[in-house]
């Protein structure tokens, strides 16, 4: 590859960026790579990328050399500080009008300060969520990227030609918004990916100890799942682990140690939530259920010193099976409304200009929460974009309320057998909640006005009027200032 030739150069030749650059040479462009460990990119050239159109470099003033103008090269390192690192690097290398694109697991924030520094340099910026894994990155994953819309125009046809496709070849990529928009939307499918993954680690559970089934059998159940509504990659995946043999022939499952590991996506979806005040209960619960699940030496301990219910076996295994089912699709919608409400506060906050229904059609394919199930959202806020919640959509509205007998059938189970099922409890609470004209926040109000005189609104007077009242006659008529969660 001679001088000025490579279409884009990536930096960071771990699986991911390795396969994305394998998957950007089979759609014809020519890609430049440097890796700091430059070892790593000599085995790479020599190896998978041999005989392609991949030329490796060992320094970053190389790879820039080769570059087409306006140059565009996307950082594949880890996120934090190796990532304002290789900025740093390759800004005193590019010129005005070059483009930086970080396809790593980036805090959104961290986008948001970037994209200012790299476009206060004369240069764009991307900051892109990549989703699908070593798979996806190779045959074609969902891409979300944000930051400097001028870039898009430049970028949209590596990125387009890479990502996954649905029905009429439509690819799972857009440009989703303003500096740090497309790494908060990853950060928004990450949090629904707990979510799920922990909605499907509870019903495996009930299955197992309520009914007694074995892995095979369990296997079958998912595969009947995997042919109607919960289709989808994490439904198929899970069927084809329980059914994973161990050299002895017995299911490998059984032998993992039940403890979750997390990059921290989820928690940072949490902590935006908490931020932005929007009641991301499913979401929550998976993380610190994953927590729970790391303090193993303790729940050892505990499971010798508490006792539970004795397990009581439904009459109908059939019956329970098809509860189960409908308690996950019911749940499964409620962490999609949570993750969508989160998307919509951030857009005020932050003034995005977001499309939810491409979001959704960005992952419906490639993406490890890609499912059937989302061309439900995408035809949702197609019909009514400014829709305010997606329960609310006449489709999941028809949903919930099919379910609504299975889902507390379930959770009352999971309770009464003592089997933890957080994220399927919450979100029936969250759906009870939204459905209550009145809850008990009004005996709230009225406990911090009594002990911080933080004032409350009367049922009977205009919102925004506020009142305090002398609740031990001991007290003044001095009120705190008001707030709101």
């Amino acid at each position: 590859m001679g001088n000025a030739e490579a279409d884009i150069g990536l930096i960071g030749l771990a699986v991911m960026g390795e396969n994305l650059v394998l998957n950007m040479e089979s759609k014809g462009f020519r890609v430049a790579v440097y890796n700091r460990t430059v070892s790593k990119v000599d085995s790479f050239i020599q190896g998978r990328g041999a005989g392609k159109r991949i030329s490796g470099h060992h320094d970053l003033a190389s790879l820039t050399a080769v570059l087409k103008r306006p140059r565009k090269v996307m950082i594949m390192v880890k996120a934090g500080v190796a990532v304002d690192d290789t900025i740093e690097h390759i800004l005193g290398m590019f010129e005005p009008g070059d483009i930086i694109i970080d396809g790593g697991n980036s805090n959104y924030q961290d986008t948001m300060r970037r994209t200012a520094l790299v476009e206060s340099k004369g240069l764009l910026y991307i900051g892109t969520g990549v989703s699908g894994g070593e798979e996806g990155a190779l045959t074609g994953p969902s891409l979300m990227p944000g930051g400097s819309s001028a870039a898009w125009p430049l970028i949209k046809p590596v990125f387009q030609a890479i990502a996954a496709k649905v029905e009429g070849d439509v690819p799972c990529c857009d440009w989703v918004g303003e500096n740090g928009a497309g790494h908060f939307v990853k950060m928004i499918h990450n949090g629904i990916e707990y979510g799920d993954m922990q909605l499907i680690g509870e019903t495996y559970d009930l299955l197992k100890r309520v009914l007694g089934l074995s892995y095979d059998e369990m296997g079958d159940v998912f595969d009947a799942w995997n042919h109607g509504d919960l289709n989808s990659y994490l439904i198929e995946i899970t069927r084809d682990i329980l059914r994973f043999k161990d050299t002895d022939g017995q299911p490998l499952a059984e032998k993992i140690l039940d403890t979750a590991g997390q990059k921290g996506t989820g928690k940072w979806t949490g902590m935006a939530a908490l931020d932005l005040g929007v009641p991301l209960t499913l979401i929550g619960e998976a993380v610190f259920s994953r927590c729970l699940s790391a303090a193993k030496k303790e729940r050892v301990h505990s499971s010798k010193v508490f006792s539970g219910p004795k397990i009581t076996t439904p009459g109908d295994a059939k019956t329970f099976i098809t509860d189960v089912e409908k308690a996950l699709y019911a749940a499964k919608v409620v962490s999609y409304t949570q993750g969508y409400l989160l998307l919509r506060e951030a857009a005020k906050e932050y003034k995005w200009n977001l499309n939810y229904g491409g979001i959704a059609l960005m992952w419906r394919g490639g993406c490890i929460i890609r499912s059937v199930f989302l061309g439900k959202i995408k035809e949702a806020f197609d019909k009514k974009p400014d829709l305010e919640n997606l329960l609310l959509d006449p489709f999941f509205t028809g949903v919930i309320e099919d379910a609504q007998g299975s889902w507390r059938r379930v959770v009352a189970a999971a309770i009464t057998n003592g089997i933890p099922a957080p994220a399927l409890t919450s979100a029936l609470a969250y759906f009870d909640g939204y459905r209550s004209e009145r809850l008990p926040a009004n005996l709230l109000q009225a406990q911090r006005d009594y002990f911080g005189a933080h004032t409350y609104e009367r049922l009977d007077k205009p919102r925004g009027e506020f009142f305090h009242t002398n609740w031990t006659g001991h007290g003044g008529n001095t009120s705190a200032a008001t707030y709101n969660a």
